[in-house]
């Protein structure tokens, strides 16, 4: 596996071969679940994004991010290691109803329900599988599948974060120049939830 931009090790054909230390590959795997959210993880990103525009205050928002988290890692070693299998062609068309869902919820509900944690955890049960995935086009090197996936999920959670820090200052630079919360939420909520319905109709026809 490379990174964008790396150049390989020469690999000879005869013999001992290279084989990267666990350190190394860890930090390889973080570096994939990074960029896995950003830049290349747009559907994850506004998922997350949605689950900022209604939780104003830190406490909510981290027990849905807690609930999420706990749930794709939870799929994403089933899955990495053969213990739940789902097709891509249902995974990912539900990836984008969820995104829906949170973001019409937005819209519909001013306040955040106890029930969303559920449902957020559900979905993260999801995302999981959408990462794993990725970790399954790549495959996991021998003998260093949970260094992998420990780094891989790592990455994921700083993506998120780095995602959930900038919505907080976004939202915080547009409430001190006198902006309301709730006009901004509106429509950031519309115009996630209509990407997630084209994200939808566009995996299931094709």
């Amino acid at each position: 596996m490379l990174a964008p931009g790396a150049e390989s090790w020469p690999f000879p054909l005869t013999g001992p071969r290279r084989v990267a230390g666990r350190l190394e590959t860890f930090g390889r795997f973080v570096t994939l679940g990074v960029t896995h959210i950003l830049p290349w993880g747009v559907d994850h990103v506004l998922f997350v994004l949605g689950l900022a525009l209604l939780s104003p205050r830190l406490g909510p928002l981290l027990a849905q991010v807690t609930a999420f988290t706990v749930a794709h890692t939870l799929t994403l070693a089933l899955s990495s290691f053969g213990v739940v299998r789902l097709s891509p062609q249902v995974v990912e068309p539900l990836i984008a109803l969820s995104i829906v869902y949170v973001a019409v919820e937005n819209v519909v509900s001013p306040k955040l329900r106890a029930s969303r944690i559920v449902l957020v955890f559900a979905f993260g049960l999801l995302h999981g599988l959408g990462f794993a995935g990725v970790l399954g086009e790549i495959g996991l090197p021998e003998g260093q599948q949970l260094t992998s996936l420990l780094g891989f999920n790592v990455g994921v959670e700083l993506g998120q974060l780095a995602v959930i820090a900038l919505a907080a200052v976004a939202l915080g630079a547009w409430t001190k120049l006198g902006g309301k919360r709730e006009a901004l939420v509106r429509p950031a909520s519309l115009l996630i939830a209509a990407v997630g319905l084209y994200w939808f109709v566009e995996r299931v026809a094709f």
